[in-house]
């Protein structure tokens, strides 16, 4: 079924330095307080922070984590994304998962892994660019350092003249001493794709004594502030599929887009 809105809730919060258990509970409650929302979006590795210690805290896809975001979904009726760190035959992966009300799971793993922190050391980079369908929407699934990269993030033109997504969606763990490169990328996504942008970062210091300022936000296809937060809170915003596609109509830029070709 197709929905000419979709209602957004970016949940925007410090995360506890390697502990699971008391990230779960922490979310938990955000979380069931949201009401209303079609898509809930958690930060980059929500269940620990931006650790290199793979072993200790990498999930399994049978996990009982994974059987509390379920129950999450099922509580408030909405898809919940975000990423956590996996293991997958032996391998260790930041993936971003996209767990639907109608039990569908989708899956992304990052793409480009943060060599500067040793990221690419201790996790396996992912092999595909999916586009997750919800609601109606197309929604293309990226990870904090993926914003760097345009040609990655590039809405491509199909056979039919249509965009592949509609959405282009981020989480991260994004530091406050490069928040300003992270609000001017997010504005020229959403304008150079035609899209919005929905952009989840979390707040607080992790244990490397990193700060974090949020700036989670929502943009349209122009580039404009839908929802904006520096704060630990939950923001919201409303999508409108009928002015995306007006957007599209009127200045159709992506036709005089040039054609290539991803290698991955």
């Amino acid at each position: 079924m197709s929905h000419q809105t979709l209602k957004v809730a970016l949940v925007q919060s410090l995360i506890h330095w390697q502990d699971v258990a008391a990230n779960i509970a922490h979310f938990r409650e955000k979380v069931l307080s949201i009401q209303g929302a079609d898509l809930i979006v958690l930060p980059e590795t929500f269940t620990t922070g931006f650790s290199m210690q793979a072993h200790p805290f990498a999930q399994r896809e049978d996990s009982q984590v994974f059987e509390e975001i379920e129950y999450w979904v099922k509580y408030t009726s909405a898809a919940i994304v975000g990423s956590l760190f996996v293991e997958s035959n032996g391998l260790f992966y930041n993936r971003l998962f996209f767990i639907t009300p109608e039990g569908e799971r989708f899956f992304y793993n990052k793409r480009h892994l943060f060599s500067m922190a040793k990221e690419d050391q201790h996790y396996e980079r992912g092999s595909s660019k999916p586009v997750f369908r919800f609601k109606g929407w197309n929604i293309c699934p990226m990870v904090c350092y993926d914003l760097r990269f345009p040609v990655w993030c590039r809405n491509q033109l199909q056979a039919d003249n249509s965009l592949s997504y509609d959405l282009i969606l981020f989480v991260a763990n994004w530091p406050d001493r490069r928040i300003h490169s992270w609000d001017v990328l997010l504005k020229a996504r959403a304008i150079e794709n035609l899209a919005y942008v929905v952009a989840t970062n979390r707040v607080g210091i992790d244990g490397n004594q990193i700060p974090y300022t949020g700036h989670s936000a929502v943009y349209d296809f122009l580039g404009q502030a839908l929802a904006y937060s520096e704060a630990d809170e939950i923001l919201r915003a409303e999508l409108s599929k009928t002015a995306l596609q007006d957007h599209r109509t009127s200045f159709p830029a992506h036709r005089d887009a040039d054609s290539f070709t991803l290698t991955i």
